[in-house]
This record gives structure tokens, sequence and C-alpha cells, in this order.
């Protein structure tokens, strides 16, 4: 099972492939680690970020998409945009898109520690955000 993990920052969409084959992880090679959508956005713009991520996921036949759930409100809350941003790749048809909690993650860590330091991974620093969530994701 191919899952992307998937971190909203700002207009950001930071992404990380994770596979599961027969108990061992596999990080596929991804052509793209950001997808980004312009700062002044038109609905057009909007559209080519939905368009490009929904492309992406097909290339690579990912079979889950896991976003790190943001909060509505206070000092950790998400911007406008990223709501936005998860909205449109929540509206892909056909494709499965699950939210995640930041809780949700640290419980699923205590339980099954990463096995592999991140530095490790040969990830860029951005990404390990979106690698503990599709790792969280796999378990």
């Amino acid at each position: 099972m191919i899952i992307c993990g998937v971190e909203l920052t700002g207009s950001d969409a930071v992404v990380c492939l994770l596979h599961l084959e027969q108990g061992q992880f596999l990080i596929p090679e991804c052509r793209v680690r950001k997808i980004t959508l312009k700062k002044d956005h038109t609905r057009e713009d909007l559209q080519q970020f939905q368009f490009a991520f929904a492309k992406l996921m097909s290339d690579y036949s990912v079979d889950k998409v896991v976003i790190r759930e943001r909060m509505h409100k206070g000092k950790f809350a998400g911007g406008a945009i990223s709501f936005k941003l998860e909205a449109a790749i929540q509206l892909i048809e056909g494709l499965d898109v699950e939210l995640m909690s930041p809780a949700r993650i640290k419980a699923i860590l205590a339980d099954h520690p990463l096995p592999i330091h991140f530095s490790e991974t040969g990830l860029k620093g951005f990404q390990e955000q979106a690698f503990t969530l599709a790792y969280a994701a796999q378990m």
C-alpha cells in the first residue's frame, strides 16, 4: 500500500510517499516534494493545484492520502489558504483522503516508534512531518 503524507503549511502541500510491502517500508523516489499555490491565487490557480496533486497521486498509484489535521482556533491554528488546499485535495474524485489529528499521530508513534532516524531516510528536512504522518497512517 502506498500512502502519501501531506503537511499543509502556508500555501504549500508538502508530500512524502511511503510504501509498505511485505512488512518492509520503502520510500519511493518522487518528482515533487511540495506543490505550491500562488499567493494571489485565482480560481484557475486552485484548479491547477488540484489537477497537479491528482496527477501526482495517479502517477505514483497512491492508495491513500493522509493530511495532518490543523486546529481551527488558537495559537497553532491553520491559515485560510491551507484549509482551501485541504478542501481541494479532499474533493479530488476517486482519491481516498483521511485527516489525522496530531494527538492520534503521537499515540501511534508511542505504540510504534519510527524504525529509523529521519536523517537516514534521504528526505529533505521540511518533509519530516509528512514522513511521520505517512508512517503513522501505515501503522
